[in-house]
C-alpha cells in the first residue's frame, strides 16, 4: 500500500501506518515491544489451545464433548493451573521463536512487494499475493524451531490421559521423548506440520493482506489523500481483516491439526510407532470424517480470536517501533 506512491515520502501517505514496512523499522524496539506484548496475548489463549488439544487425543473421555464442557471439566478436576498446563514452556520457548518468525515475514514481504511491482496486477491481488508467500517462508523457517516446542507443549497438556506417557516438566518430556525416539521423536509430525500450516500461514497473510486493502478502499481511502484513518479505524479495519484471515485458515485446516495433534502425544496405539496414516485410520475407525474435525469450535473460536487479537497486536507493535525521523 505505502509502495503505491513511491514519490511521496511514507510519512505523508494516507494509509502509510496502516502498513509499515521492515526498514522503517526500529529492530531492537520491534523484537522487545513483541515479545512482551505476544506472551502477554498468548496468556489470554492458552487455555482454548489446551481444550483443543485435548478434545482431539483419543481415550481422553472429553472427545466427543462440547468445547465449553471440556473447559468447565478441566476447571473443575485440575483448577485454573490446568487450563495453562505447558504455558510456562511455550511462553519462554516462543521467544527466539518469534525473532526468527517475524524477521522472515517482514523481510520476505519487502522482497515480494519489490518484485511484485511491475507485475500487471490488481493492487489487492499484489499486496494479498506478497503477504502469502511471507507467510509461507516464514512458517517454513520457524518450523525448525516450534515443532520440538510443540511437541513438548502439547504433551504437558495432555498428561494423564490414556495412551499418553507421564513427565515431570518440559525438560523430562525431553528426555523420554529423546530416549525412547532419539532426536526425531521431536520432530513427529513435523512433515505434517510443514504441509499444513504453511499453506495456512500463506492463506492467512494473503487473506489478511487483501482484505485489509479492499476494505481500506470500500471505505474511500487512497495513498494520496490528505486525510489519515484515525486510531480506532485502523484497529476495527485491521481486526476485522484478522478474523476473516483466522476463520478461512480454521475452516480449511483443523483436519490436518487434528492428526497432528494425536502424531506428537500419542504413544501408544498398539500399532506400532505412530504415523500419518496409522494415526488418520484410527481416527476415522472411531468416528469416521466427523472426527477430524474433533475441537473445531476451540480451534475456531482460538483462531478467530488469535487472528484478530494476533494482528492487532502486531500492527501495535509495528507502529510503537516507527524509527524516529531526525530532522536536520
Amino acid at each position: 500500500m505505502a509502495l503505491d506512491a513511491e514519490a511521496v515520502p511514507a510519512a505523508e501517505l494516507a494509509l502509510a501506518d496502516t502498513d509499515i514496512n521492515w526498514n522503517r523499522l526500529d529492530k531492537t524496539k520491534f523484537h522487545i515491544i513483541g515479545a512482551i506484548l505476544f506472551t502477554a496475548q498468548s496468556a489470554l489463549l492458552h487455555p482454548t489451545a489446551v481444550v483443543k488439544t485435548r478434545m482431539q487425543v483419543a481415550g481422553s473421555g472429553l472427545s466427543h464433548m462440547r468445547g465449553l464442557s471440556v473447559f468447565w471439566n478441566i476447571l473443575k478436576s485440575d483448577g485454573i493451573s490446568g487450563l495453562y498446563r505447558g504455558f510456562g514452556t511455550s511462553a519462554v520457548g516462543s521467544l527466539p521463536g518469534r525473532v526468527l518468525a517475524l524477521t522472515s515475514l517482514e523481510v520476505s514481504k519487502d522482497i515480494m512487494l519489490k518484485y511484485t511491482g511491475s507485475l500487471q496486477m490488481p493492487e489487492a491481488t499484489r499486496v494479498g499475493l506478497a503477504n502469502g508467500v511471507a507467510g509461507m517462508i516464514s512458517n517454513l523457517v520457524s518450523c525448525i524451531y516450534f515443532v520440538p516446542l510443540d511437541v513438548t507443549c502439547q504433551r504437558m497438556m495432555v498428561q494423564g490421559l490414556p495412551g499418553t506417557t507421564f513427565c515431570n516438566g518440559p525438560l523430562d518430556v525431553v528426555r523420554k521423548v529423546v530416549k525412547a525416539e532419539g532426536f526425531r521423536g521431536l520432530y513427529r509430525g513435523f512433515g505434517l506440520t510443514a504441509v499444513s500450516q504453511s499453506p495456512a500461514s500463506a492463506l492467512w497473510w494473503g487473506v489478511y493482506g487483501a482484505a485489509q486493502h479492499i476494505i481500506w478502499r470500500s471505505l474511500g481511502y487512497r495513498d494520496s489523500m490528505e486525510k489519515k484513518p484515525s486510531h480506532m479505524e485502523m484497529v476495527t479495519v485491521q481486526a476485522t481483516a484478522g478474523m476473516a484471515a483466522g476463520a478461512c485458515s480454521s475452516i480449511i485446516t483443523t483436519p490436518l491439526d487434528t492428526v497432528k495433534t494425536r502424531l506428537q502425544v500419542m504413544d501408544n496405539y498398539g500399532i506400532g510407532r505412530p504415523s500419518v496414516l496409522k494415526t488418520s485410520r484410527a481416527l476415522f475407525k472411531e468416528d469416521g470424517w466427523l472426527g477430524f474435525y474433533r475441537g473445531f469450535g476451540p480451534r475456531f473460536l482460538n483462531m478467530s480470536l488469535y487472528g484478530t487479537t494476533m494482528i492487532v497486536t502486531y500492527e501495535l507493535i509495528k507502529r510503537l517501533s516507527l524509527k524516529e525521523i531526525v530532522t536536520s
